[in-house]
């Protein structure tokens, strides 16, 4: 067929139409083979062998309470034994209160798909809001298995906290700012928890040799600390059935020990149970009561892990394991202790040893140093996981993340998080040599991080479950009440201990937040200096270039457009591969991403410019790990678009035929020729919207012009089946955008500050994508670009 002019005022229509359709945001178009993730059903036999395995990864911490709560309540001396009682009761009603009501039976029900924590629910709000500050969202995210969101009715009270939420921009960032401090916070406690659970376990030794040097007891609890950091590596699924018979048997032992104790001294102590006791508590003394709740405080320590542990078990496990085992056996030894203290108020110091019968004292100890070590186990592996979730959505600087075990996703270790939290600990544990100042700054921890999981449940009561608004104000009331009671009383300690967490949570959000707002910086520096499409086009098929054999690979952070690193690489260069796939990682506010739909393809420009777009998509909990061959995984992704867009160019009887979920170029096909020529094409082009283009029938060809595609299809998709694998053959390279932001000259000393040395050092020491993905070094090719913000 003859080429045929084409007038100027049509030629620049159809490259407007060019523009407008080829720089359309992504669209899917890869094979998806739907994996519907439902509910597992668990028998019954297989709950309770859970709810087993659950004592030891989410119970730990919560059960090593009683080795220090009442000195930590009563640090000097007690002066009345009806404080004992008040404590008590004050002991009892907040273990019902946070752990059991607020968190067993509501706040493990927000999970993301079996994941906790901060993150989990902030994952949950993404979805249902459009709070996420990096704006790399589409629609077609929302497309997958596992984003699972509901739809608001116009008036709803849902409706109306997600327009309010998203109306102000510093309502996102506030939203984010709160999630990044109850972060900060449960890596706090991820130095604290193994600090003061073994240092107390440890101070046991004592009891029997009461002219061992206190000196002796740290370097034992830092021996400890040492080598439970050193054995990390193995990951939790190595020891993970020794854990459980671990924690259970303590449970039942300091449950036993609380009811002999009971029967043995005196078994008034159960009138702790009628909450006058905390009235009275309270009316005998002054500031001294109030402040004694930092104490009390400790009891229910460990009650943020026990959420952001959860991702091995179901729900009903973890909350039969709390209602028929820890609760009932805490408020046994709390009791025991207390009737213990009744007897011998001068034993405060250490009433659980104490309190131990001699026959069984050494037994004890040893189980307790045990527990100990397994509950600082469940917080390390707490603060892994939450660091993981931050550093997928874009919070935290690229680091090692390490996958220990094959059958658990969510079991990962994090070697330079672990040995700074091992340094961490280990000074904190020299530096105070006590429980009672660790205790304060614990107790100033976890009352932050509680109130951050109130302030989250508030919106997720709001957005995610529809919950009426009378029932979200009887929850927030509760536990906003307890939580602030608590907070008042650790400020009162600030000076005492309580500002250990508050300078390390600050380090960590300084860092966080860096990183956060560098990425952010550089998304946008992504987005506005895109090259436009119009302009490739107008490079012709070859794209003014010579094109050589191979296939490169353009890492980019766009999902949409061409990134300015291209038009940079090929205006210094004078040549560029015969294929080129622009490559976008992105994570998702999803725990994780099924396989089958991780990539998404399209073609950029007609077919004879061989451009692509990959989008490969991760949750938070997934994982690049070595064995995975990311390279191979794309061009398998690739191979199967090519073949399926040919199949659906010839597979329709018809004259018309949509492809959901696709735009293919067809209107480059009605401008250029195989030699770049403009011809003229008598197929008309109609959008019927973004999801679907219709090719609609040709008056001069009819049906034959279907009939002709269909036989010339299998043709032409083995024709560039084989022009691609001829290509990678010939060679991968994988080109790197290596983007550098500096502060302008005009900008405050703070934003220097954080831009030119924080941000510029951690992005010196984080790992580099091509770690990550695996690139061998001699098909990397880094392209550098600096940027002013």
């Amino acid at each position: 067929m003859a080429a045929a002019p084409i007038d100027e005022e049509s030629n620049k229509g159809s490259m407007w139409v060019l523009d407008q359709t080829l720089d359309q945001p992504m669209e899917e178009e890869a094979v998806r083979l739907r994996n519907m993730y439902k509910e597992k059903k668990f028998s019954s036999l297989l709950v309770l062998r859970l709810a087993f395995q659950s004592l030891g990864v989410v119970y730990g911490d919560l059960g090593t309470s009683p080795l220090y709560v009442f000195y930590n309540t009563f640090p000097s001396k007690i002066d009345e034994t009806e404080d004992v009682i008040g404590a008590l009761s004050l002991i009892i009603y907040s273990l019902t209160l946070i752990p059991l009501l607020k968190y067993v039976f509501v706040v493990l029900r927000a999970n993301d798909n079996g994941q906790g924590g901060t993150f989990a629910l902030y994952s949950l709000l993404c979805r249902h809001a459009k709070i996420k500050t990096i704006p790399n969202q589409h629609k077609t995210d929302e497309e997958l298995t596992t984003y699972s969101r509901r739809t608001f009715a116009e008036n709803s009270v849902a409706a109306k906290a997600k327009r309010w939420l998203e109306a102000k921009p510093y309502r996102k960032n506030a939203t984010l700012m709160l999630v990044l401090v109850g972060t900060c916070m449960v890596i706090g406690d991820g130095i604290l928890t193994p600090a003061i659970s073994v240092l107390s376990a440890a101070g046991g030794i004592k009891v029997n040799s009461p002219n061992m040097s206190n000196d002796v007891v740290v370097v034992l609890a830092v021996v400890i600390l040492v080598g439970l950091f050193s054995m990390q590596h193995y990951g939790t699924d190595k020891v993970g059935w020794l854990f459980a018979p671990i924690v259970l048997l303590w449970f039942l032992l300091v449950g036993a020990i609380g009811a002999v104790n009971i029967w043995k001294y005196d078994s008034s102590v159960l009138r702790a149970f009628s909450p006058v006791y905390i009235y009275r508590y309270f009316k005998r003394g002054g500031i001294e009561r109030w402040t004694s709740l930092g104490g009390i405080m400790l009891s229910i320590t460990g009650t943020e892990a026990l959420f952001a542990d959860l991702s091995h078990f179901p729900v009903l496990s973890v909350q039969i394991a709390f209602t028929v085992v820890v609760f009932p056996c805490l408020l046994l030894a709390y009791s025991g202790q207390a009737a213990y203290l009744m007897k011998h108020k001068e034993h405060v110091s250490d009433a659980f040893y104490r309190s131990i019968p001699e026959a069984i004292y050494w037994p004890v100890f040893i189980v307790a140093t045990a527990a100990a070590v397994v509950a600082s186990q469940a917080t390390i592996s707490a603060t892994f996981s939450i660091i993981k979730q931050a550093l997928a959505l874009g919070c935290f600087p690229r680091v090692k993340v390490v996958h220990t075990s094959k059958q658990f996703l969510g079991q990962i270790y994090i070697p330079d998080i672990n040995w700074v939290l091992m340094v961490l600990c280990v000074i904190v544990t020299a530096g105070f040599r006590n429980t009672s100042q660790i205790g304060n700054a614990y107790g100033t921890a976890v009352v932050i991080v509680m109130l951050v999981t109130t302030f989250l449940m508030i919106l997720i009561m709001l957005l995610v479950w529809r919950s009426h608004w009378i029932l979200v104000l009887i929850f927030a009331g509760l536990s906003l009440a307890v939580e602030f009671t608590y907070f008042s009383a650790v400020l009162f300690k600030i000076d005492q201990g309580g500002w250990v967490p508050l300078v390390i949570a600050a380090a960590f959000l300084i860092i966080m937040y860096v990183w956060h707002y560098g990425t952010v910086k550089r998304y946008e520096f992504e987005m506005h200096s895109r090259v436009s499409m119009a302009w490739i086009m107008g490079l012709g098929p070859s794209l003014g270039l010579v094109r050589v054999p191979g296939i490169g690979l353009v890492y980019t952070e766009l999902a949409r457009g061409v990134p300015h690193i291209f038009s940079h690489f090929i205006t210094n260069l004078p040549a560029i591969h015969s294929v080129v796939v622009f490559v976008c990682v992105k994570y998702l506010p999803v725990y994780t991403v099924p396989v089958d739909e991780r990539f998404l393809v399209k073609r950029i420009g007609p077919k004879n410019f061989h451009m692509f777009r990959c989008v490969a998509r991760y949750g938070y909990r997934d994982l690049h790990k070595k064995d995975d061959n990311f390279e191979k995984m794309l061009f398998d992704s690739l191979f199967v678009f090519v073949r399926l867009e040919s199949m659906m160019e010839g597979c329709s009887d018809s004259d018309e035929y949509s492809l959901y979920g696709q735009q293919t170029e067809r209107s480059g096909d009605a401008l250029l020729d195989q030699n770049g020529n403009t011809v003229s094409s008598d197929v008309e082009l109609t959008q019927s919207s973004l999801d679907s283009i219709v090719p609609v029938k040709s008056p001069l060809r009819g049906n034959s012009l279907v009939r002709s595609s269909a036989q010339t299809s299998s043709q032409t998709e083995v024709d560039e089946v084989e022009y691609l694998n001829s290509c990678r053959d010939a060679g991968v390279v994988h080109i790197l955008g290596n983007t550098v932001i500096r502060a302008r000259r005009d900008s405050s000393f703070f934003k220097k500050i954080a831009v030119d040395y924080i941000y510029a050092f951690l992005r010196k020491v984080c790992r580099e994508n091509s770690v990550i993905f695996n690139v061998p070094h001699e098909s990397l090719l880094n392209v550098g670009q600096i940027f002013s913000v």
